[in-house]
């Protein structure tokens, strides 16, 4: 009975990291999707990156200078600060 419950637990494990096939295309099967949302203020200083996202859920996907990424919900006003900062640095970089 363990193994069986071992097996549904890894089943939705990988539904949860992947959007449903043929949701998005095929493209967005590689990327990490989120799922869960942090509710914990990250240092901005820390962000080097964001992507948005809106399927499963509503959220700006931050990428740290380690290259952890974590999920937040975009309705929050640090987040918006955050990703008008990373907007001026990807600017200035470009010039």
């Amino acid at each position: 009975a363990v193994h069986h419950e071992t097996l549904i637990i890894d089943c939705l494990c990988r539904l949860s990291i992947f959007p449903l096939p043929g949701s998005a295309g095929s493209q967005s099967m590689r990327k990490l999707s989120c799922v869960r949302l942090s509710t914990q203020q990250l240092s901005i200083r820390n962000l080097v990156s964001y992507e948005k996202q809106q399927v499963p859920v509503n959220a700006i996907m931050f990428i740290t200078s380690k290259g952890i990424k974590i999920c937040v919900s975009p309705d929050q006003k640090w987040v918006q600060t955050a990703i008008k900062k990373i907007d001026q640095k990807r600017a200035a970089k470009g010039k």
